[in-house]
C-alpha cells in the first residue's frame, strides 16, 4: 500500500464516517477501487482510531465533563443510546460479518440509506436542544443506530432521521448522533482488536498507518464540524440522491459481473 493510497483510504474513512453517505460502504468501494480488498484489519482498526480522535478532540468539553460527572444525565444517554447497538452486534456479529466481505448487498444498502435521508426532509421541524433529550429518545435513536451494521447503511444517516423523529431540531440530531457513534466507534476499535490478535497481520507499513490515521482523523473532525453547520439551513435530499445513484451503479455493476 502507498502513501497515496493510506491518505485516500483515511480521507474516505474520516468523511463518510460522519456525512450520512456509510464510511464502511465507501472504505469498501475505495480498498475494491486500488485493489486492496485484503489490506486488513490492522489498517480498519488505524482508521477507526482516527474518527476516535476526532470526535474526542471536537467534544472535548462533553467528555471533561463526563470524566468529572461520570453518573450525569449525559453518560446516561450515551449509554442508553449504545445498548441495541451492542445487543444486535453480539448476537449477529457472524452474519453481518459475512455480508460485509463478500459486499452482495452494499447497492442495496446504499439505496435503503437515500430512502431514509429523502424521508427525513418529510418530518416536520422540532424544537429540542441537548438538554431537553430524553433516555426514550437515546434508546430510539440507538435502534436505529442498530439498523446501521449493516455495511452500506449509514450510521449517522440513520441516527440524525431518528432524532428528527424524536422532534430534536436539525442542529442537536447532527451533534447527538456524533456524540453518540464515539461508544459505537470504541467498540469497533476492540472488537477489530481483538479479532486482530487472534490472527495474523498484513504487511502494512508503519508510514503508510501513520498517514490513513492522520487523515482520518483530520478529515473526521472536519466531517463533524462542517455537517453540524450544515444540516442547520441544507437538505439531506443532496446526499440521498447521490446514495441511490452510487447503489444503481453498484448493482448495475454487479449485475454486469464487472463488480
Amino acid at each position: 500500500m502507498t502513501w497515496l493510497e493510506a491518505f485516500i483510504l483515511g480521507l474516505i474513512q474520516g468523511l463518510t464516517e460522519f456525512l450520512p453517505i456509510s464510511s464502511t460502504g465507501h472504505l469498501y468501494l475505495g480498498r475494491h477501487l486500488f485493489g486492496l480488498d485484503e489490506a486488513g484489519l490492522f489498517l480498519d482498526t488505524m482508521l477507526h482510531i482516527g474518527t476516535l480522535v476526532a470526535v474526542f478532540v471536537f467534544y472535548k468539553q462533553e467528555f471533561i465533563h463526563i470524566l468529572r460527572n461520570p453518573f450525569s444525565k449525559l453518560t446516561g444517554l450515551l449509554i442508553i443510546g449504545t445498548i441495541p447497538a451492542v445487543l444486535v452486534g453480539f448476537l449477529l456479529r457472524d452474519f453481518f460479518e459475512e455480508i460485509s466481505v463478500t459486499g452482495v448487498t452494499i447497492g442495496w444498502e446504499f439505496l435503503i440509506t437515500g430512502a431514509f435521508l429523502w424521508f427525513a426532509e418529510s418530518i416536520r421541524k422540532g424544537h429540542k436542544k441537548m438538554d431537553d433529550i430524553s433516555f426514550t429518545d437515546a434508546f430510539v435513536i440507538g435502534c436505529f443506530q442498530a439498523g446501521a451494521i449493516f455495511p452500506a447503511i449509514s450510521r449517522s444517516g440513520l441516527t440524525i432521521v431518528a432524532g428528527l423523529l424524536r422532534k430534536l431540531d436539525r442542529e442537536t440530531s447532527a451533534y447527538f448522533s456524533f456524540l453518540l457513534s464515539t461508544p459505537a466507534i470504541a467498540g469497533a476499535i476492540v472488537l477489530q482488536s481483538v479479532d486482530l490478535f487472534q490472527g495474523t497481520s498484513e504487511s502494512i507499513s508503519i508510514s503508510s498507518l501513520i498517514v490513513g490515521t492522520i487523515a482520518s482523523a483530520l478529515f473526521g473532525y472536519l466531517a463533524v464540524k462542517w455537517m453540524i453547520q450544515y444540516l442547520k439551513q441544507h437538505s439531506l435530499r443532496i446526499f440521498a440522491i447521490y446514495v441511490w445513484i452510487l447503489g444503481i451503479l453498484i448493482i448495475t455493476l454487479q449485475q454486469l459481473n464487472i463488480f
